[in-house]
């Protein structure tokens, strides 16, 4: 553009519906066109008008009587409904008329109709006469519809979560179950004035075991600010089950938010570094939450939350915003067997990073003794340091990728922990989705003797703990496995099997 003329954006001085304001003809200089203080000056005018044009017609809609407002609502599908009931009380109560709601009751939930019978406006219009309107209260239809879709989804969720993998004991159709349910999870920033921030997933990858969600975004508040985040599953109220749900589609339904877990940010910094690079540094809060911070001012550059597919649909969708989901009490299956209880574990194991896997293995009958019982634990070997044939190599450059908006990077010597384990029944006994860190190992190991520097792989919880042993072979430049151990909470076995040890 040549400096000196005078110019104005075509696109500001348009409103919808209204035209360009008078005088404003194009954006050439010549005889008649205003100077750019004037263009600016009647483009202001302008859209005063357009925002007060605007608010006359939001104020004469509100102004219509209700017979016309019932007749446009007659047109709107339960999701729009829905979202013209929160415009103001008036609003609420016409988009809740039985005669609208029982109407797409019986659309939706008519006899399934063979092809010599009416055709399903007919149908439709018999249903509706048949269907009692005048002896129930307002809103009654539609409490009816969303009670019977939710039901409708969960039935067939509880179908596809039927079939069981028997070497994870986890659900074979976990996929097609959150396609069909619309299940998603956000993030709610909680700061210290009790201020929100929802910020929906940006990305997610479905492992054998666990599901990987990541949050990141350009407008973080600042970290000081901030007091806990509330990771919550969220489900859409109506689910279309023969269209796969899209994310920009289901922020804008209405949705059910399930709390699965509540994090403390206050002393973030201050708890045990997992690893950094160039970039950022990551921290990790129980459970299995990952926190991403710029090394540079030490504010959110991503979140990341790793979830285990063991009742993961129920924790994510039967808690409530405030409360998570309760697991049923644990009936204890009582047996005589001396050694119940300590025999007949499998073990499934992963170690990655999003879709890349470093150590996908199955271990069956595990089993401990009554004299490896010590300090309140019981110790099962999975693959043991004197067993050479047992030791297996990591694939690849262990890392753990992440991705911002702008940066991608890798921390090395991180990772995801996958651990599913299942009784001697095949029920899962004790699962978890967690990052870990690889360190040099400072143990001593009498019963060892190998030719590399030794790390070890370290992870507790309330339920027991894991140890991991490995050593670098700098010939062949890879991991190899020489130790795995489970340290199982002796009072989670008693719970479990009902016994007294």
């Amino acid at each position: 553009m040549a400096t000196g003329r005078g110019w104005a954006p075509r696109q500001l001085l348009r409103c919808p519906g209204l035209g360009p304001p008078a005088g404003v003809t194009g954006l050439r200089k010549g005889p008649g066109v205003r100077p750019t203080s004037d263009l600016l000056k009647l483009y202001a005018r302008h859209r005063e008008c357009c925002r007060r044009v605007a608010l006359d017609c939001a104020l004469s809609l509100d102004g219509m009587p209700s017979e016309i407002l019932l007749k446009i609502f007659a047109y709107l599908d339960a999701v729009n409904l829905l979202c013209v009931g929160c415009v103001n009380r008036r609003f609420y109560h016409l988009a809740s008329d039985n005669f609208i709601w029982v109407r797409i009751y019986s659309t939706a939930f008519s006899p399934k109709r063979s092809n010599w019978k009416v055709n399903s406006v007919e149908k439709t219009a018999v249903s509706v006469n048949l269907l009692s309107l005048e002896d129930k209260e307002a809103g009654y239809w539609k409490k009816e519809y969303i009670v019977k879709q939710i039901a409708s989804v969960k039935a067939t969720v509880a179908r596809l979560l039927k079939p069981v993998n028997p070497y994870t004991g986890l659900p074979v159709k976990i996929k097609e179950a959150l396609r069909v349910s619309g299940l998603g999870w956000v993030i709610i920033l909680r700061d210290k004035s009790g201020k929100e921030y929802i910020t929906e997933h940006v990305r997610l990858s479905v492992n054998d075991t666990s599901v990987s969600v990541v949050w990141y975004g350009k407008n973080w508040p600042h970290l000081a600010t901030l007091s806990t985040l509330d990771l919550c599953g969220v489900t859409p109220v109506f689910m279309d089950r023969y269209k796969s749900p899209t994310k920009t589609g289901d922020v804008h339904r209405p949705r059910w938010r399930s709390l699965i877990a509540r994090y403390s940010l206050s002393d973030l910094t201050e708890t045990t570094l997992m690893g950094c690079d160039g970039l950022i540094q990551v921290f990790c809060l129980s459970p299995g939450l990952l926190v991403g911070l710029w090394k540079r001012d030490e504010e959110l550059a991503f979140v990341m939350a790793n979830l285990h597919l063991h009742q993961l649909m129920e924790r994510s969708t039967l808690g409530s915003a405030t409360t998570p989901y309760e697991l049923p009490p644990h009936s204890p299956f009582l047996d005589d067997a001396p050694e119940y209880g300590l025999h007949g574990y499998q073990l499934h194991v992963d170690l990655h990073s999003g879709d890349i896997s470093y150590l996908c293995g199955t271990f069956h009958n595990l089993f401990s003794k009554k004299e490896y019982i010590e300090n309140g634990y019981v110790k099962l070997v999975v693959i043991s340091f004197d067993n050479n044939t047992q030791h297996v190599p990591l694939i690849g450059k262990v890392g753990l990728s992440w991705r911002t908006n702008i940066f991608e990077g890798c921390i090395k010597s991180c990772s995801v922990m996958d651990v599913t384990l299942l009784d001697d029944s095949g029920k899962p006994f004790w699962c978890f989705s967690s990052p870990v860190c690889m360190r040099p190992s400072t143990s001593p190991c009498d019963t060892c003797d190998f030719l590399g520097q030794r790390y070890c792989v370290d992870y507790v919880d309330s339920e027991g703990r894991v140890h991991l042993d490995l050593v670098w072979i700098e010939e062949t430049k890879e991991y190899f496995v020489v130790n795995l151990a489970l340290y199982l909470s002796v009072a989670k076995i008693n719970h479990w099997f009902g016994t007294e040890y």
